[in-house]
């Protein structure tokens, strides 16, 4: 009967603890609803899909040395976790301004900040790159603190709609902002022998580098496009297939994370724009003002200290820290992502 209303479809049950599928996590996903099974998933010492960990959160805010009323910047605004945090230093006094080129993250941050009552009063959100951050100082006026988090949000890397890793099947995209620039997919399309390899040992040290992009390109050649995260995996895992046994396995995973970096650095034009953040840093601070950056890879560490030491030569910065601060063991063991992680600081004279 054209009347007849449809059967009510029952939602898929939960397919053990931890489903496979990220569109099968549907109460890590929805952790306002199944607040156990996202605590189970964090006491495992995994990130909840859909979710994101803050790291060296504690370290620092015992640098920023947050105070009511004062203004400061949240340069990588991701899930929001740091910025919260910074929040509650502010005590509903001063303002925060955040930042994020991610479209599709950014509402999603900006809904669950509105539900802890953060409205505009006390958070300006803006949908910029941190490159931008002259812009932001112009609304804001000088600003008493300073944070950027470089490293790719949790939820980025979990949704395979994304193509940020070769763990799931999607769409070899790795864009922050998937409404602006080329896919990774059409870089490969264009990019030369020569350029593909360099950009491998440039952004991401990889020691295979001419094996893995004569592959790509040979591919190409033959007129099969890599267009899939999976697709992309199988052509690094045939170029190095004559590394033997376990340490080929190894050798192979660590080439799939450093070839996907290197293009996910490469299709957001991530060192130019951090070192163009770094450049304007000091004319957005306040005397005094600080800045906290949180890096994830020695390429970003390498552009973040010899920014640090050439300001501080010529007088810009009164201090900076010495060594990177690592975060804790402890939070390493509960968060495997926090490992890389290396946090630098400096003060404006």
């Amino acid at each position: 009967m054209d009347n007849q209303e449809q059967k009510h479809q029952r939602r898929p049950r939960y397919k053990g603890t931890h489903p496979k599928a990220y569109k099968d996590k549907y109460k890590e996903l929805q952790p306002e609803k199944y607040a156990d099974t996202v605590e189970k998933v964090i006491q495992k010492g995994s990130t909840p899909a859909g979710m994101h960990r803050s790291i060296c959160v504690k370290e620092i805010l015992e640098f920023l040395q947050i105070t009511p009323g004062q203004t400061g910047l949240d340069a990588t605004l991701g899930f929001g976790g740091h910025t919260l945090a910074m929040l509650k230093c502010l005590d509903s006094k001063g303002h925060l301004y955040a930042m994020d080129v991610d479209s599709i993250e950014l509402p999603r941050t900006q809904k669950r900040l509105e539900s802890l009552g953060y409205g505009s009063e006390i958070l300006t959100l803006r949908q910029m790159n941190f490159s931008d951050i002259d812009q932001i100082a112009l609304a804001s006026g000088p600003l008493d603190f300073v944070l950027a988090d470089l490293g790719v949000s949790s939820m980025q890397i979990d949704n395979p709609e994304r193509g940020f890793s070769f763990k799931f099947e999607g769409p070899l995209d790795l864009r922050l902002n998937p409404d602006k620039g080329i896919s990774a997919a059409d870089r490969l399309k264009t990019i030369s022998l020569d350029e593909l390899e360099g950009m491998l040992i440039e952004n991401a040290d990889e020691p295979n580098a001419a094996a893995i992009a004569g592959a790509i390109i040979s591919q190409r050649k033959k007129g099969i496009a890599i267009s899939t995260t999976t697709q992309l995996q199988e052509v690094i895992k045939d170029a190095l297939s004559c590394i033997p046994g376990q340490n080929g396995k190894d050798a192979i995973k660590k080439s799939c994370q450093r070839c996907f970096q290197a293009l996910r650095i490469d299709v957001n034009d991530e060192f130019e724009v951090l070192y163009e953040f770094l450049e304007k840093i000091p004319g957005t601070l306040a005397p005094g003002g600080r800045v906290a950056i949180l890096s994830f890879h020695s390429g970003e560490d390498r552009l973040v200290k010899k920014s640090f030491k050439r300001f501080f030569r010529e007088g810009v910065y009164r201090e900076i820290a010495q060594g990177p601060i690592r975060p804790s063991p402890e939070e390493c063991n509960t968060n495997g992502r926090a490992r890389s992680a290396k946090l630098r600081w400096a003060i404006k004279a």
